[in-house]
């Protein structure tokens, strides 16, 4: 049953860590790994090279019906070199703001619990597509630093961008993220609050790793 699947998800602002935390916990564990950003980035990017905006709802839920229905397009679109790109990203958190179109990409996203387990990034992971989680993180981080490491993701990328923009991209998509009416980015009840902006990628995966086997501890029997 799915249900019995171990979860981790990983909430979070953009360049908070997420991503990288994620799939370290996922290879440790030999779990599967869902960024849930992606695949709205992956639909930001088909859009625009079908020239569909972001109000424009019944060409984006056609969009979205094709892209769930074809694994492989959905694949390659999430190489898309520009799918890193602010423009893409800004693009991607207006498309989320649509609840017809995140309600299309539930099941896909819940279809992706399978055995031995998953680990999953993104910003409504814990509060809505698997509130049953077995572990529930919300990682943050200062802006300056999360700017300073998207900042070097876009240039591993090939992508010239200022640092003053990337910061004001930032912090316009943390409004945007916090302010929708639907799945807006929040703490999931019961989440384990880890601030990224000083400790190391081991550590926090190392601490991730922890609370799991803690909730998935069962004592031995006193008898």
């Amino acid at each position: 049953m799915p249900n019995t699947i171990p979860v981790i998800t990983i909430d979070g602002p953009a360049a908070s860590g997420k991503g990288s935390i994620a799939q370290k916990v996922a290879a440790t564990l030999s779990f599967h790994y869902l960024d849930s950003g992606k695949i709205y980035r992956a639909l930001a990017v088909a859009a625009n090279k079908r020239q569909i905006s972001a109000p424009d709802t019944a060409k984006l839920i056609a969009l979205t019906q094709e892209l769930t229905t074809d694994p492989q397009q959905l694949h390659l679109l999430q190489r898309d070199p520009t799918i890193v790109s602010p423009p893409v990203g800004q693009q991607a958190s207006q498309i989320a703001k649509n609840p017809a179109l995140r309600q299309l990409l539930i099941p896909l996203q819940r279809g992706l619990r399978q055995m031995p387990g998953l680990v999953a990034d993104g910003r409504d992971m814990g509060s809505v597509i698997f509130p049953d989680a077995t572990v529930k993180v919300f990682l943050t981080a200062d802006l300056a630093i999360r700017a300073e490491r998207r900042l070097i993701q876009l240039q591993n990328n090939g992508i010239y961008a200022k640092i003053t923009d990337v910061c004001e991209d930032l912090a316009q998509r943390d409004q945007t993220d916090r302010g929708r009416a639907v799945s807006p980015l929040t703490p999931p009840a019961g989440a384990l609050h880890i601030d990224s902006t000083q400790q190391s990628i081991t550590d926090i995966v190392k601490n991730v790793i922890r609370a799991y086997h803690n909730a998935v501890f069962i004592p031995p029997s006193a008898n």
